[in-house]
């Protein structure tokens, strides 16, 4: 190499060596070639030779270095930081929902139930309900004193939450991270449609409309139905309904659930759920946001269920009644037999501030399709509606709440499935059982594809 070639390359090295030092390098092949052919118009080299140069110094051992040096000088920023707000919001949910409790009960099922002071629950962080205090039963209500009837795995510790607190899961950093996201955590994707559309959710539902209701009652056998992602659930639930299947649409909902994605395991849970808009900003599961007021310190709303049915074996029931105080128009919610667990205020809701105009029972899956295929996911025992009791799910006297505040038997009863080849439903009347629905499937069958 000459003196002025080598004078030349001594130049070109020391510029680039300088912008990689400063993290300025630029992989823009198009703007070196003019940097190398201005070098070159310099010190009289042909362009092509700096191009050869430059292709040496790219494949070379000290560029690859510089380059990773670079990259992981960035991803060593970047991602913790990342992560880092990510889990700051986690906790500032957490801090929110998980509210400072007197007891803590370990459950045998992994939950932790803590003992929170009733006033300080979340549903007074709602904007209607801040510096409120939870109301009395009714006047005319007499609770039941049998404490046996409680049927969640927590209270097989033998412990309990003292008078004046109620028992509340507590979230874990474990169940956040599960969700799509913060935002949605605790929130049902809008499932507003009673058909094929519903955003993947399917339903057995037997249902009255056309008149005025003021709560509903059932008692419903419970299962533990396998779901097959970590992004479906199986539900059998009461709705309570009122306005439009368009964004006004208000419901009251409780019953059982198995959940994935909320809890973590497979255990079907008691739960209770609301809205004012379609699922779509208000409302939430159980306690996870403000507005259900809970005045029992005996039931955990989101707590596993135990015992459970068996296929051709001994059936558990629960008891669930909603009603609305003729007085202070809220919607309380019974829980076995005579146990209240708590209210919904009627100052959460437009068109449910007054009455309900349609009642369902039955049951809900979500069907993601994840496997291209309609999902495995049951619905109830996993098994249709025509093998009948001791093997399929049931609803049992069912009824409806008057005017009048009195249970009556249902009249202009109809029933609905939406995919009946994947989960069916059959309704009936009997001295013992009054108003009965027989409901469930196992969802992908040779009649579901």
């Amino acid at each position: 190499m000459g003196k002025t070639e080598e004078a030349c390359f001594c130049f070109f090295c020391f510029h680039f060596n300088y912008r990689t030092r400063q993290h300025v390098v630029k992989f823009n092949q198009q703007k070196h070639k003019q940097t190398v052919a201005s070098y070159s118009s310099c010190f009289k080299i042909p362009p092509l030779t700096w191009v050869f140069v430059f292709i040496l110094l790219l494949f070379s051992p000290v560029f690859p270095a510089i380059s990773a040096k670079k990259f992981r000088h960035h991803h060593q920023i970047f991602r913790p930081r990342k992560e880092s707000n990510k889990m700051k919001l986690v906790e500032a949910h957490l801090n929110k929902i998980n509210k400072p409790f007197v007891k803590s009960i370990q459950s045998p099922d992994g939950d932790t139930i803590d003992c929170v002071i009733t006033h300080h629950q979340p549903a007074f962080d709602h904007p209607k309900l801040k510096g409120k205090k939870p109301l009395d039963p009714p006047e005319s209500y007499e609770q039941a004193e049998n404490r046996s009837e409680n049927h969640q795995l927590w209270s097989l510790s033998g412990e309990s939450c003292p008078e004046g607190t109620i028992p509340i899961r507590r979230t874990t950093k474990q169940d956040i991270l599960r969700a799509n996201s913060i935002r949605k955590f605790g929130r049902k994707i809008r499932p507003i449609r009673r058909d094929t559309s519903s955003y993947g959710h399917e339903h057995a539902v037997g249902y009255v409309s056309g008149n005025k209701y003021y709560g509903a009652k059932a008692s419903i056998n419970v299962w533990a139905p396998k779901v097959a992602s970590r992004y479906e659930f199986s539900l059998s639930q009461m709705w309570l309904i009122s306005g439009s299947f368009g964004n006004d649409l208000n419901t009251i909902e409780a019953g059982w659930q198995v959940s994935p994605e909320l809890y973590g395991d497979s255990h079907p849970r008691f739960f209770t759920y609301w809205t004012t808009d379609a699922y779509q900003t208000t409302g939430c599961y159980n306690l996870l946001c403000s507005g259900f007021i809970q005045t029992n310190n005996r039931i955990t709303i989101g707590a596993a269920i135990s015992p459970t049915s068996l296929y051709n074996g001994g059936q558990f029931d629960i008891s669930l009644l909603i009603w609305k105080d003729p007085k202070h128009g809220n919607w309380w919610l019974e829980f076995g037999k005579g146990t209240l667990v708590g209210y919904w205020p009627a100052s959460l809701f437009t068109h449910l501030r007054d009455h309900a105009s349609m009642v369902q029972f039955g049951g809900e899956i979500v069907n993601s399709r994840a496997s291209g295929s309609h999902t495995l996911t049951q619905m109830g025992s996993g098994h249709f509606s025509g093998l009948g009791f001791g093997k399929a799910s049931y609803f049992r006297n069912m009824q409806v709440v008057d005017w009048g505040n009195n249970l009556i038997p249902l009249s202009n009863f109809k029933i609905l499935a939406d995919h009946p080849n994947c989960y069916d439903i059959r309704g009936g009347t009997n001295r013992v059982w009054g108003n009965y629905i027989y409901y469930g499937g196992p969802g992908k069958n040779p009649r579901c594809p």
